[in-house]
């Protein structure tokens, strides 16, 4: 199964500049808990995740609202392109034991995100259970 038939295309994204505000608001108007953050062509240079926010943030006796998604991204980021396969982004997710993986297209430019929920609608149970088992395994 080709990604573009699961990935969210053209997801919603940020620049290292943006404020972690901003950011979050844009978790909550896109019902996601990944931003990727990206330069003015679009290239990835990390992601801000929910959980980002809380550890690196709030946690961490910052004040997010003085942060930008330059002070808490994740980096680096494990990408996948977009012509790989279903499978082969599952394998990235299960590597990095991550539950959403940025798709790149050949110029390096962020096109697409698949997450665990796109794995488990693309009704492959196996794969699914598999991911979800792998993504959650203790480290």
């Amino acid at each position: 199964m080709e990604l573009n038939t699961v990935m969210t295309a053209n997801p919603a994204c940020c620049s290292r500049d943006t404020p972690l505000r901003e950011v979050a608001k844009m978790m909550l108007d896109n019902d996601c808990g990944l931003i990727p953050v990206v330069d003015d062509q679009r290239q990835l240079l990390g992601v801000v995740t929910d959980r980002d926010i809380a550890t690196r943030a709030v946690a961490g006796g910052k004040d997010p609202a003085s942060c930008s998604a330059g002070d808490c991204m994740s980096t680096p980021v494990k990408s996948v392109a977009a012509d790989s396969t279903l499978a082969d982004c599952c394998a990235a997710m299960e590597a990095g034991q991550v539950r959403r993986v940025p798709v790149v297209d050949a110029q390096g430019r962020l096109c697409g995100i698949v997450s665990q929920a796109d794995v488990a609608l693309s009704g492959r149970d196996e794969k699914t259970a598999e991911v979800v088992k792998q993504v959650s395994r203790p480290n």
